[in-house]
């Protein structure tokens, strides 16, 4: 079971909102296809949750989360739940303003991501399709060892993985990308200035690291986002790997 909330953006007499309500809904909960985000987000909280082979990978303990925007409105990830036995019913569907168009049954007492707003900003700011979060070991440990604002990582074939956001090219493995470092906070509605403005001050950039908790990556569908995102630990490993061994 879900709830339908009536939203501002649907016309305005209630009847006519209730119709165009129900229209919507049909459209958003008809999920006979696996590529359907209701579908889609369980299955990959799945992989990214067992990410590196074992349990406890990216989406650890509750944290972490995605959204995938379908048709003009945001699905979005519930918040402290075991993301492994994620149900479709428990993914929170958003106008792009940010309300509450259809949510899990009260039974259920989800709340949706807390990244929401970075989420939307993503959206809003980058046009972005999909993005992850996740408590990436390799991001948290990189940013330990790199007390500025910003991680440079050259040289690596991974490198062509990431999309270059501002040139809409792939990185060649000799080019340098630059990911901005913003500080964590208390809550994480609390990093959305932060966030914002680190996708000013770098154009290029497909992802921003979060000191001591995480990073968020985004792309022009879900499968770039997944795919960078690998990439992304992949280069963090092999940084962290080149900086150990520079002073041993």
């Amino acid at each position: 079971m879900v709830v339908v909330k009536l939203t501002s953006s649907t016309p305005s007499t209630r009847t006519q909102r209730v119709m165009a309500n129900i229209l919507q809904c049909r459209q958003l909960m008809d999920n006979s296809s696996k590529n359907h985000p209701r579908n889609l987000i369980p299955e990959l909280c799945q992989k990214l949750y067992y990410a590196n082979g074992s349990e406890n990978g990216w989406l650890c303990g509750g944290r972490g989360g995605l959204s995938i925007k379908y048709n003009d409105y945001i699905f979005v990830t519930p918040s402290g739940v075991q993301m492994e036995r994620l149900k479709p019913d428990d993914i929170f569907i958003l106008n792009l303003e940010g309300e509450e168009f259809i949510v899990p049954s009260p039974e259920k007492k989800l709340i949706k991501s807390q990244s929401t707003t970075i989420f939307i900003s993503a959206f809003n700011e980058r046009n972005a399709e999909a993005v992850i979060h996740v408590l990436s070991v390799g991001a948290v440990e990189l940013c330990m060892v790199n007390p500025g604002n910003e991680v440079k990582i050259t040289y690596s074939k991974t490198i062509k993985g990431i999309f270059n956001e501002q040139t809409r090219q792939f990185y060649k493995k000799n080019e340098e990308i630059i990911i901005p470092i913003i500080e964590n906070a208390k809550y994480e509605k609390d990093l959305v200035g932060t966030f914002k403005m680190a996708l000013k001050n770098y154009p290029s950039t497909s992802a921003v690291l979060v000191r001591n908790h995480g990073i968020y990556v985004w792309g022009c569908d879900w499968k770039l986002a997944k795919k960078q995102l690998e990439c992304y630990e992949n280069l963090f490993q092999d940084e962290i790997s080149k900086r150990i061994n520079k002073f041993n």
